[in-house]
């Protein structure tokens, strides 16, 4: 112990007496190491960190599937068929999630809320700040309105009281008695504000077996049983439920997933790609660093010699040298963490919403650990090289040569560490760059429509307006009317799905009079409900036939549109005009084509691999009344201006208060901001591979700067002698330069094989690139172009400073 603590206050002398080289190495290693504790605690709290639930390996949820769609909404009758006759679960529950208006306590508001079944957070191991869950009476259709409130809606509106238990909500114009409080930080899905019992919806959707309303089941397995006997029980159920019920179970599934893979989803993959990428980084940056060890410890081989002589062993001066390198890897550490913190807090605030469980992520407990670990792994990778170098080191030669020291074993090491350096930075380039052209592409994508000058919107019309179908069918008309009266409004009107979102339900459906023996095996549409002027508000294109008109009411045959895609699949004599198609589980009946609209991009710019993108549009006017409460109060507002949305959105926002103060108008978006939020999927690993692509380059850069910077120190004598014996400036230029680019290639070849394995991952990841190759020549001439031409500019700085050596005072050397 006593001569570690030697050891150190020695390798804290020492490092104080370099303090330029001291602080290029904290600083090269705090960014290596931050850039891969910040990584690290993303993926930590999004892939690693256990569900914030009693024992949640035991929970999973229950999808069905069907031919065509490997994950669908649940049907609620079939819910209940599975919690009567599953045996491998505890406890199944179910739930949906919605948006509803809270008009009281407090300013009206729209806010998040959740229908849930009875035995919810008892599914989920969770205890109820206060009160309790729902009672089997209230989780049926006609039971009394009861609601479980969140934990911050409780503190916010009610002041944390105790005494809230019995209060009054008014959720969508009904008042429901609160009779519990949810845990704090809860959080499924998406955070909810309002929790509702799931039985007391609408019997239209609920009782349907067809119908696939938006609901999920959750479960938690019996102490001891897997996942793939839950599985084969369910499978049975289900194949006796689709023999029992075939015209709406025939060839219908299910599929049991671990609650946390189903929450993490594709963001796992991603997130092992980035870490991966980040360990390529601290590589580079241990690399720099044992360049910079390296250099230093060949100009004290005199040193150790002398130690050598004095007695020291060959472990002795090893160690020493390992322990500089543990301080300064502990210092890089300690200065990492800092900018992980800022680090993470600015991507999540640049990225929100990205990244499922986000509100974990942070530097915690195991997060410093990890820092720890990979600061004490990279002291040692990088400290081993000098450590090595001084224990081979002959004493007798080192005091013979007077303390300049053979140059030829520790060049050959730098050389390698350039090279790889060089390599690594490529790959990580390399990435970046597909990314980003990845990026270019998408944005020269045509969705379909104009993007310029859209907003899109939702208004939650008061429900003293909305009491019938015909007053809501009236208050909607009237609201539209007086949007399109405001000055810079040019166009307006309404659409159940929003474009590039992915909103469209997906329907099975038969042309004319040919139903399918099996529905769940039928092709399905896009449905959209939208007014007549919506295609005129989009500028989507008219190809045949007409769109929809004011006339397309509930008092005329059904009519509907269909897009290209549609029309190419299944009329390739272009003759669809006339023809009917139906569209099970829907309100609507056969519906005679009128017309062929262009096809719009609805699952994002990047839906190549999206299967069924066939779109039918139907005149929200035709809607059945029974289905006018659920359909228009889900109905967004597209509006088009020749203004800046943001001149015209207070002018919307004040005529819909006026109208009525218990409005809120809620989800505005311009369309710009959904085109940009439709390629997050590749945005959020394009910056995050740029960092450290770039970050790559500045340490390869910094490197290779520093490798010849030493070199000329180190060769002043023989750059006299050159000069002296003719040699120009062009000359030694020529020299170093030559010599540092020929390692440079060799690290692109290198460079080159690894990029191809990342570029392997990438492809094989669908949602990341988007037409483009996984080895495109183009990417690869690019990178290596910017690689080499910093790398030459690094080389050019020391070694035009080695032109300006005096042959005189070069020769006079030492």
């Amino acid at each position: 112990m006593s001569g570690l603590i030697q050891d150190v206050r020695y390798a804290l002398r020492q490092l104080r007496k370099s303090p330029g080289f001291t602080t290029v190495a904290v600083i090269t290693l705090a960014l290596g190491i931050g850039a891969n504790t910040g990584i690290f605690s993303v993926v930590q709290a999004v892939v690693l960190a256990p569900l914030h639930y009693f024992e949640p390996d035991r929970l999973v949820m229950i999808w069905e599937n069907n031919p065509r769609f490997p994950r669908v909404w649940d049907s609620y009758p079939n819910f209940q068929d599975w919690q009567r006759n599953a045996r491998s679960f505890q406890r199944m529950a179910a739930f949906r999630q919605q948006g509803v208006d809270l008009t009281f306590p407090g300013t009206p508001s729209h806010l998040n809320s959740s229908q849930i079944s009875l035995g919810f957070f008892s599914t989920l191991g969770l205890e109820l700040a206060l009160g309790r869950e729902f009672s089997p009476q209230e989780d049926q259709h006609g039971g009394a309105p009861a609601a479980v409130i969140s934990n911050r809606l409780w503190r916010e509106r009610f002041a944390g009281s105790a005494e809230v238990l019995g209060s009054t909500v008014t959720v969508d114009g009904l008042n429901y008695s609160i009779v519990g409080v949810a845990p704090p930080g809860f959080r499924l899905e998406d955070e909810s504000d309002i929790y509702t019992p799931l039985g007391q919806s609408d019997p239209l959707i609920l009782n349907n077996r067809a119908s696939h309303a938006g609901i999920f089941t959750i479960a938690r397995l019996k102490p001891g049983v897997s996942v793939s006997q839950g599985q084969a029980e369910m499978s049975t159920i289900q194949g006796n439920l689709d023999r029992q019920y075939p015209d709406d179970n025939r060839d219908l599934g299910t599929y049991v997933e671990p609650l946390k893979q189903a929450i993490v989803g594709d963001a796992g993959q991603t997130l092992g790609l980035l870490l991966g990428a980040v360990g390529l980084v601290s590589l580079i940056a241990c690399a720099n660093v044992a360049n910079l060890l390296l250099a230093r410890s060949a100009a004290r081989n005199r040193e150790f010699a002398i130690r050598s002589a004095l007695g020291a062993s060959r472990v002795r001066v090893a160690r020493q040298l390992l322990t500089e390198s543990l301080i300064l890897s502990l210092a890089g550490a300690s200065l990492g963490i800092v900018i992980a913190f800022f680090g993470i807090r600015s991507l999540l605030a640049a990225l929100p919403g990205i990244l499922p469980r986000s509100e974990d992520v942070g530097v915690n407990a195991a997060v410093l650990l990890y820092t720890l670990a990979v600061s004490l792994v990279a002291g040692i990778l990088f400290g081993l090289s000098p450590a090595l170098k001084s224990w081979s080191a002959d004493p007798q030669a080192s005091l013979k040569e007077g303390g300049r020291g053979s140059t030829v074993a520790h060049r050959r090491t730098q050389s390698s560490f350039v090279v790889m350096q060089v390599a690594l930075t490529l790959v990580l380039l390399v990435g970046a760059g597909l990314l980003f052209r990845t990026i270019l592409r998408l944005r020269d994508v045509n969705p379909g429509f104009d993007t310029k000058n859209i907003v899109t919107f939702k208004v939650g019309v008061s429900h003293s307006l909305t009491k019938t179908a015909s007053s809501t069918r009236i208050a909607y008309r009237q609201l539209l009317e007086r949007i399109r009266q405001i000055p810079g409004v040019e166009a307006a009107d309404f659409t159940t799905a929003i474009p590039l979102t992915g909103q469209g339900g997906y329907l099975p459906f038969w042309i004319d009079s040919r139903k399918p023996e099996s529905l769940q095996g039928a092709p399905r549409l896009q449905a959209f409900l939208t007014g007549p002027d919506y295609f005129r508000t989009m500028e989507i294109p008219l190809l045949q036939g007409r769109f929809l008109t004011e006339e397309d009411t509930t008092s005329s045959p059904c009519v509907a549109v269909i897009d290209s895609e549609f029309a190419q699949k299944f009329f390739p004599d272009g003759k669809s005009i006339g023809h009917t198609i139906t569209a099970g589980f829907a309100a609507f009946g056969p519906c005679t084509i009128v017309g062929v609209a262009g096809h719009v991009k609805d699952a994002g710019l990047n839906d190549a691999g999206v299967a069924n993108q066939y779109q039918t549009y139907y005149s929200l006017y035709q809607d059945p009344d029974q289905w006018v409460p659920l359909n228009y109060s889900d109905a967004s507002i597209i509006v088009r201006t020749p203004l800046a949305p943001v001149t015209v959105i207070p002018a919307i926002k004040a005529m819909v208060y006026q109208a009525g103060n218990d409005q809120p108008v809620y989800n505005v978006q311009t369309i710009r901001q959904i085109v940009a939020d439709s390629m997050s999927e590749q945005r959020f690993p394009m910056i995050l591979l740029g960092a450290f692509a770039g970050l790559a380059l500045l340490l390869a850069a910094v490197g290779i700067y520093g490798m010849i910077s030493y070199s000329i120190t180190r060769r002043v004598q023989e750059i006299g002698i050159r000069m002296a014996l003719g040699a120009d400036k062009r000359n030694v230029l020529r020299l170093f330069i030559g010599q540092e680019l020929r390692l440079v290639f060799a690290g692109i070849v290198v460079g080159a094989v690894g990029a191809l394995i990342l570029t392997r991952t990438l492809s094989s990841l669908s949602h990341l690139l988007y037409g483009i190759g996984s080895s495109d020549p183009m990417t690869f001439a690019t990178v290596s172009a910017v690689l080499i031409s910093v790398a030459a500019l690094a080389c050019y700085i020391p070694a035009r400073r080695a032109t300006k050596v005096d042959p005189m005072v070069a020769l006079r050397y030492e």
